[in-house]
């Protein structure tokens, strides 16, 4: 990033065009440098594949679209929490902070628990219907 680009990215973006792009690269950003975002987004995409799969209804789908997106959102959260408190305290131990990074990364659990609960109550009904047909 140039003096210019820096310089430019205080300001609001003038396009539609500079706010996707922008939000692209803080998508690559989390893709690259947080484990478990692109974990959550691999087994988001294991899920849509698996519903793909069993050919699961309507309902079904926003269900589980709704858990993918609670999870992935609830990651990108964790994240902003984390970045910011380490902008703020650099490499200095604080327990305020420790417990706001502990805070937002329960919130990821609780959510991933969520679509977990989710998925089984959809997933498994199907699949023991799949099994007792197979036989």
């Amino acid at each position: 990033m140039g003096l210019k680009d820096k310089h430019q990215s205080f300001y609001k973006n003038q396009t539609y065009f500079q706010s996707f792009r922008h939000a692209f690269h803080g998508f690559r950003d989390l893709w690259v440098e947080e484990r478990n975002f692109s974990f959550h987004i691999k087994m988001g995409l294991l899920v849509i594949l698996l519903g793909l799969l069993l050919k699961i209804n309507l309902n079904d789908w926003l269900w589980l679209l709704l858990c993918i997106l609670a999870v992935i959102s609830s990651e990108i959260i964790n994240t902003l929490f984390e970045r910011t408190s380490d902008l703020i305290v650099g490499n200095h131990y604080n327990d305020l902070v420790k417990k706001i990074k502990d805070v937002a990364a329960a919130n990821v659990v609780i959510a991933a628990i969520f679509a977990v609960v989710v998925g089984c109550i959809i997933f498994i009904p199907i699949i023991i219907k799949l099994i007792l047909n197979w036989r």
